[in-house]
């Protein structure tokens, strides 16, 4: 199953309210295609962007590609190392360091230290990385990973069909401690040593992101091979065949539901 496809059908049928953005290699840039820094210099602004707004280009980025990205970013998607000096910002801060600017992320700067050691190394998989919609990659694109944009209805339906295609319940979906560039594109994109490559990616949990991430939106983010089993599994899966369960017609106020004796109940209730 093409990428196009599976991304055309996550998006359908979790109702996303943007569309499904692709991550992949490329070796050289292509007509339309802008420098992330054109759209956003926060890698993560610039996803959301990808997927809410039809007329944002897709962006390539790399290691010769990296002007005008936020240095966090740049670190966490492989295109540069981290400073000697990050542990102090993002723990409590150093008055050689940015004046002192801490963002209190982890209790000290030990714990920063190794912290940004958990991912073990990032290695960038060629000379660009690009992300673009799924409707603007061509049929037969290869694509390292899905960023999945939805409300919190939408990320639930999601990984109830991980869990569907899935039998693992722990560790097939994870949320893990990281910038909200890395939860969308290096963990699921297989650009750090130590991620799961057989787990989606929630997120963000970045609070420094809360900004301009809006407040009711989640991000899940999915290696390739797992997004193409959840598409192929799908048809069979509630989100097709209890799509009323899945999106209820009616809502049901706590109390009203309390009052209902059993979940097949309560299941009809909801399609009615």
């Amino acid at each position: 199953m093409y990428a196009k496809t599976i991304g055309k059908m996550l998006t359908q049928a979790a109702k996303l309210p943007g569309r499904a953005v692709c991550v992949f290699e490329s070796e050289a840039p292509q007509e339309g295609w802008a420098q992330v820094a054109k759209v956003d210099r926060c890698l993560a602004r610039a996803v959301y962007k990808i997927s809410s707004e039809k007329s944002t280009p897709p962006i390539y980025y790399g290691p010769e590609a990296r002007a005008g990205i936020c240095f966090g970013g740049q670190r966490w998607c492989g295109v540069t190392n981290a400073s000697s000096m990050t542990k102090y910002l993002i723990s409590t801060g150093s008055p050689d360091f940015m004046s002192g600017a801490a963002e209190y992320l982890k209790p000290n700067p030990d714990a920063a230290g190794r912290y940004l050691e958990g991912p073990g190394k990032i290695a960038f998989p060629s000379k660009y990385l690009t992300i673009a919609g799924w409707d603007q990659i061509d049929e037969g694109q290869d694509v390292l990973s899905f960023i999945l944009i939805g409300n919190a209805e939408s990320i639930r339906n999601l990984g109830g069909l991980i869990g569907y295609a899935f039998e693992d319940i722990f560790y097939s979906i994870v949320m893990p401690s990281a910038p909200s560039c890395a939860s969308m594109i290096t963990f699921a994109a297989g650009l750090s040593e130590k991620a799961p490559r057989d787990a989606a990616f929630i997120g963000p949990v970045d609070p420094t992101g809360n900004a301009w991430f809006p407040p009711e939106m989640m991000s899940l983010a999915i290696p390739f091979e797992m997004a193409q089993k959840m598409a192929e599994n799908m048809e069979g899966s509630f989100l097709v065949k209890r799509s009323d369960v899945a999106f209820p017609v009616k809502r049901l106020g706590i109390v009203e539901a309390a009052e209902l004796p059993i979940i097949g109940t309560l299941r009809e209730a909801a399609s009615e």
